[in-house]
């Protein structure tokens, strides 16, 4: 029986762990044959490498695909776009693949999406119909990416609900959950002794994880917010003994600013650490020792939005880039104003009441076996021209 050749795209740190369980579950199918096709931050060496962790999991990658990235102004992106649609088109239509799996949001990931579409590739698509109505671009991409992809793996029910009403047809919508509870729920953790010895942690201290991203619509308040979150982040390394450990950006435009000054910091403060990546193992470590130790996210990353509640860890999330997300109670939206931060910090951090809200937070995004559940529709899912016709179940007349 011939296997089904099944490509996925990944373009970044973050969605290629969101990825992981889904990879690995493909990988063991006798009826796939699953490869990577690499490309974005993951071959830039300022924002980590990350294709090292890659071929550290020994996956297999198809292609690696480097954009080049000669702009720090808001024509960069459309730039990156538009080299992307003509090299990942070249590459997918090389490899021939039966599906192009893709996820999530990022604008690698829509050129690869156009190219695959366009090609009469059957795209299949992680993450659609989530809301951020916040200052990015991000709800824009996505919903261009539903619209564009033919088969749909959803995260929750509200998302479930929200291609319904765009229009795709039920058959091609299912509700699998978050892919990576199926790594953070049966994950053996680095014990806090391993942490201390590689982080220098003390055994007291509160620590702080930190992660702010450029906001896209507005990259031009990005040096302003990073140091609005840093004076709080020194306010509570000197009067309460916290260590901070941060991790760079994505690499949106905004992203150099956030990087300078997040390097500044370093040098000033012995308990403030900063790392490119710390790659999904050692990042859920960290979140782990929330159990026995008080932990806080800090920032604006969709991870605390999605990925925390997993460890009942408090999520400050500051400004307005998570905007319309489906939230767990485990996170508190503060404004970027260091005086307010400084006052959710303490409620993250020290208060009570909230410290026994989080025993009982829910998680939104959990359903067993996500990765399972998604090879195996893969694996029955026929390749025909019912596949590829999409119809679009819109309520309005043509006149």
């Amino acid at each position: 029986m011939k296997k089904k050749k099944v490509l996925v795209f990944t373009g970044n740190r973050a969605e290629y762990s969101l990825q992981l369980p889904i990879i690995n579950a493909l990988n063991k199918s006798s009826k796939i044959d699953c490869k990577l096709m690499v490309s974005g931050s993951h071959l830039d060496k300022k924002f980590g490498e990350t294709v090292k962790q890659i071929k550290k999991d020994k996956l297999k990658i198809a292609a690696k695909i480097k954009l080049n990235n000669n702009s720090s102004s808001r024509i960069r992106t459309p730039n990156l776009i538009g080299q992307g649609i003509l090299k990942y088109s070249k590459i997918i239509n090389k490899i021939n693949p039966d599906i192009l799996l893709v996820n999530a949001d990022r604008f690698e990931t829509f050129a690869a999406t156009i190219a695959s579409s366009q090609l009469g590739i059957p795209t299949f698509h992680i993450e659609g119909g989530d809301v951020t109505e916040g200052g990015t671009f991000d709800d824009n991409v996505r919903h261009a990416i539903t619209k564009l992809s033919h088969f749909h793996f959803v995260t929750n029910k509200f998302s479930y609900n929200n291609l319904i009403h765009m229009g795709e047809e039920k058959w091609r919508v299912r509700n699998v959950g978050l892919p990576i509870n199926d790594l953070a729920y049966n994950q053996k953790f680095i014990n806090f002794k391993n942490l201390k010895l590689k982080f220098s942690l003390k055994d007291n201290s509160p620590l702080i994880i930190l992660t702010q991203h450029p906001v896209t619509t507005e990259p031009h308040l990005s040096k302003f917010s990073i140091k609005e979150i840093l004076k709080s982040v020194a306010h509570f390394i000197t009067k309460y003994n916290c260590q901070v450990i941060a991790t760079y950006p994505n690499n949106d435009v905004g992203s150099e600013e956030i990087i300078q000054e997040l390097k500044k910091f370093n040098k000033k403060y012995k308990d403030f650490k900063l790392y490119r990546s710390l790659g999904n193992y050692l990042y859920h470590s960290l979140l782990n020792l929330s159990k026995n130790k008080n932990v806080l996210l800090l920032g604006n990353s969709s991870s605390g939005i999605k990925e925390a509640v997993i460890f009942k860890c408090p999520v400050l999330n500051i400004g307005s880039r998570q905007d319309g997300r489906l939230k767990p109670e485990n996170v508190i939206d503060v404004k970027c104003n260091s005086k307010r931060i400084n006052y959710r910090i303490k409620t993250c951090l020290f208060n009570k009441n909230f410290a026994k809200k989080l025993k009982k937070v829910k998680n939104p995004y959990f359903k067993k076996g996500t990765g399972k559940k998604i090879t195996k529709i893969i694996e029955k899912i026929k390749l025909n021209t019912k596949l590829i016709r999409k119809k679009s179940n819109m309520n309005f007349k043509v006149y």
